[in-house]
């Protein structure tokens, strides 16, 4: 297979999850937990492109918001426990949830502006 199909056989989402270089799907997209490395280390795709920006926390605000409270009002409807247990329960939910998601989630974000050879709009006099 040559590199021109294998760059547009890989997929934005399994290589963005996985935090893997959108061009060659093997090298690392991470430098550490949110920031991206300069460039690929198999590759040496320059990852000056990706520009995530708030974006994927946008959406991971949404979707934990989303899952806590519609949690929390069922929770609450069917045992009506105290306030303090519902702290102790949703507290750890809404930090740890965030954590888990955002990472896969700006790594299919950047990926998905390399496949879709996303880039920043620049502005011209017609």
């Amino acid at each position: 297979m040559e590199q021109d199909e294998k760059i547009q056989t890989l997929s934005a989402v399994k290589t963005g999850v996985m935090g893997r270089c959108p061009q060659c799907g093997e090298g690392k997209l991470f430098e550490g937990y949110l920031e991206l490395a300069s460039c690929c280390n198999k590759c040496d795709l320059d990852y000056s492109f990706a520009d995530s920006g708030d974006g994927p926390a946008v959406f991971v605000m949404l979707i934990v918001g989303f899952i806590v409270v519609t949690a929390a009002v069922i929770v609450d409807i069917l045992y009506q426990p105290a306030y303090w247990i519902h702290a102790v329960i949703w507290l750890p939910v809404v930090i740890i949830l965030p954590l888990l998601i955002l990472r896969p989630l700006k790594g299919w974000w950047v990926n998905n502006q390399f496949s879709r050879n996303a880039r920043e709009g620049k502005y011209t006099d017609l």
